[in-house]
């Protein structure tokens, strides 16, 4: 290494040393009978000009082998979305039992699809203003998809000075939903910074992206070819809308009647269903009716304590089983068994609406473009039943990636059933896999956990699935 490399390198060392106190590890948590089954770390890292951002995260060691398993850090999307939906609903060891459940004691139990049974994974709670994330200034608040994307490779950077071990072990960048949006941008930063020589240098091997939006026209379109596919809408009314908005269902000319109408005809089709899971019935209150065409992604994980009290028992919705995160992490003996610093935020939320950020990124087609250029792998996989992003947008611009098809569309097994479908596309460095998961909503994981436990680990084994 160079003295400039040296120096830096020392540098990024004592600027972690004011936040060493911040890492804790965690062998018990309420609700939990004993002790953890695995290595629970929280803490807080600062990125920003003067660390006025302070990121909080979950990590859990790999339970099988930590020294050489992957690392993964994982986002969920929002934005504003907390990293622990994905722990506690996706793929983390602990999820929330259902069957003790009665609205005031609140009890975990361990998940058996957990994904860190072969992988390593920090849970960030990114951008500011998500989870426990909050910032010590008035304008560090404010954040973009792009200023996201540079402080968690800032935080990446500095969690890994402060975890050494972890520096050579292959790492991949995974996120779902929103997360669309900011994952590519952050793979391209270590791309970059890998290539100009910045300390510490990471094993970038890939990035994992679970049902993700990744284009917004594609996203709208998408919606009302899969209406179409699945019988939501009619075959007039889908080729009317296709002549009457030219295709283009992002910019609407008001002035337009016959799209404008024809689109006013899809949201009474489809405004109804729930478009996280087309299949599962639909949340027992008026305010969830929405216009499904110009829906706010964060709708998707409004708190589901706004509505309890029309909660009926027989009236199941999956919504309602969230109302459990907040009430375990917002109890105050949660808060003090994760290391959480008082006082920082109002109010735990699962989904933050209010955080003041930018989306000053409307497509990553042309990231993921740029990385096909690069010794990279991809897992991008999408539940079948998602309408919010559906799958169909997901194959489309993918296809639009120019990456050759080294293996085409074919079903993919668990326990000898279907779990759903799969393409790999492969050139001489880059390899990207797409599988659908059957049965899932949005996201996949929440809905076939152990369909999505066994793809990611035969991929990240390099297996095909």
């Amino acid at each position: 290494m160079g003295a400039l490399h040296l120096a830096v390198a020392v540098a990024l060392v004592l600027a972690l040393a004011g936040t060493a106190a911040s890492q804790f590890m965690v062998e018990s948590l309420p609700g939990f009978p004993g002790k953890l089954p695995f290595k629970l770390e929280t803490g807080y890292i600062g990125v920003g000009e003067t660390d006025e951002v302070q990121l909080f995260y979950y990590f859990i060691e790999s339970e099988r082998d930590p020294k050489r398993d992957p690392l993964m850090l994982w986002l969920t999307g929002g934005p504003g979305c907390s990293s622990f939906t994905g722990l506690a609903y996706e793929i983390g060891p602990l999820g929330f039992n259902y069957s003790a459940f009665d609205w005031n004691v609140v009890t975990l139990t361990l998940n058996p699809n957990s994904w860190t049974q072969v992988a390593s994974i920090i849970f960030l709670d990114s951008p500011v203003g998500a989870g426990f994330s909050y910032s010590n200034t008035l304008q560090g608040w404010s954040s973009s998809d792009t200023l996201s994307a540079a402080l968690t490779y800032n935080f990446l950077r500095k969690w890994l000075i402060g975890h050494p071990k972890f520096r050579s072990n292959p790492l991949y960048i995974c996120g779902d939903s929103y997360s669309g949006i900011v994952v590519p941008n952050i793979v391209q930063e270590i791309a970059d910074g890998n290539e100009m020589g910045k300390v510490p240098m990471m094993n970038l091997k890939g990035y994992v992206l679970g049902n993700p939006l990744s284009d917004y026209a594609n996203m709208k379109s998408s919606i009302i070819t899969y209406a179409h596919r699945v019988a939501l809408i009619s075959d007039e009314l889908y080729e009317s809308v296709k002549i009457s908005c030219h295709g283009d269902y992002l910019h609407i000319d008001k002035n337009n009647t016959q799209c404008r109408e024809d689109i006013r005809a899809i949201n009474d089709c489809i405004g109804s269903l729930d478009i996280a899971h087309i299949l599962e019935p639909g949340c027992s209150t008026p305010s969830l009716r929405r216009n499904t065409l110009n829906w706010d992604r964060r709708s998707l994980e409004e708190d589901p304590s706004d509505f309890l009290h029309s909660l009926v028992p027989e009236h199941w919705c999956r919504r309602y089983t969230y109302y459990l995160s907040y009430v375990w992490a917002n109890d105050k003996l949660v808060q003090d068994a994760l290391h959480v610093r008082q006082g920082t935020i109002k109010k735990w939320v699962r989904c933050n609406s209010s955080i003041l950020y930018d989306e000053d990124v409307t497509s990553t087609i042309a990231y993921h473009r740029n990385l096909t250029k690069k010794s990279l792998r991809a897992l991008i996989y999408s539940g079948d039943q998602d309408l919010s992003i559906p799958y169909v947008g997901t194959a489309e611009w993918i296809r639009t990636l120019g990456v050759p098809i080294s293996e085409d569309w074919r079903p993919w097994f668990v326990e000898g059933q279907v779990a759903g479908y799969t393409m790999e596309y492969k050139s001489s460095t880059y390899n990207l896999v797409f599988a659908t998961v059957k049965g899932a909503g949005h996201t996949a994981p929440e809905y076939k956990p152990k369909e999505c436990f066994a793809m990611a680990d035969r991929w990240f084994a390099y297996y095909s699935l």
